[in-house]
């Protein structure tokens, strides 16, 4: 078949674009609710691994949001949406459902080091200064750590979010219509892998091009106002 031919097979013939919306948009679901749920995960999880002791000696919350971290960023993802999704959640028929909650428990132990760090970067003094206004060590950190640190924290958690897009393309496995498994399955249709798996790296390319444009402009706007 000629290009015009292969491309016709692929996307026109039977209303086949139609299926890469379908696959694009379980995609972006996923990897939206997946990285909302990261986002509070990985806040929680970094407030309990910064938690300290009046000595200074880490809480056993610390070790807990530790040993998390470890275990989930020790172990493949693919490996964990298996477990959640034949074990931990076998009973579910939401595979949205399921798909979210792994990667946004996959998502949350590498947000919890971003937020950890962005925390970090503020000058200690302001803890300090918070502590001589009278505020707890808690309120000190809600209103005058947190605010600072969102500035930090943002770039690469754009970032993570982009990650986070094509790390859904392993959703397969579970048998979930994302754009990748789409584009295997009108491969197998037409008998031509080539158009079919070109034309989902276009879309992701596409899609990741115009988040990163987002953050670029958002990063810019950043810094303008840092200098002010």
């Amino acid at each position: 078949m000629t290009l015009t031919e292969r491309f016709v097979a692929a996307f026109i013939t039977g209303d086949r674009w139609k299926l890469y919306i379908s696959g694009l948009g379980v995609t972006l679901e996923i990897a939206l609710f997946a990285g909302l749920l990261g986002i509070i995960i990985g806040t929680i999880v970094a407030l309990m691994k910064l938690s300290t002791t009046e000595d200074g000696k880490p809480t056993v919350l610390s070790y807990i949001a530790s040993v998390y971290v470890d275990i989930i960023r020790g172990t493949p993802s693919v490996l964990q949406l298996l477990i959640m999704w034949f074990i931990i959640m076998a009973s579910s028929n939401n595979g949205v459902l399921v798909a979210s909650l792994s990667f946004g428990i996959n998502s949350g132990a590498y947000v919890s080091e971003i937020v950890r760090g962005g925390i970090l970067a503020v000058d200690k003094g302001q803890m300090e200064a918070g502590r001589s206004l009278g505020l707890s060590k808690a309120a000190t950190m809600r209103y005058i750590i947190l605010p600072q640190a969102i500035k930090n924290v943002i770039p690469p958690l754009g970032n993570e979010f982009i990650t986070l897009i094509k790390e859904t393309a392993i959703v397969g496995y579970v048998s979930l219509a994302d754009l990748t498994r789409v584009a295997n399955q009108i491969a197998s249709r037409t008998y031509d892998a080539f158009m079919p798996l070109i034309g989902a790296a276009v879309i992701y390319f596409v899609i990741i091009k115009l988040l990163t444009i987002l953050l670029d402009n958002l990063e810019r706007r950043m810094r303008k106002s840092d200098n002010r």
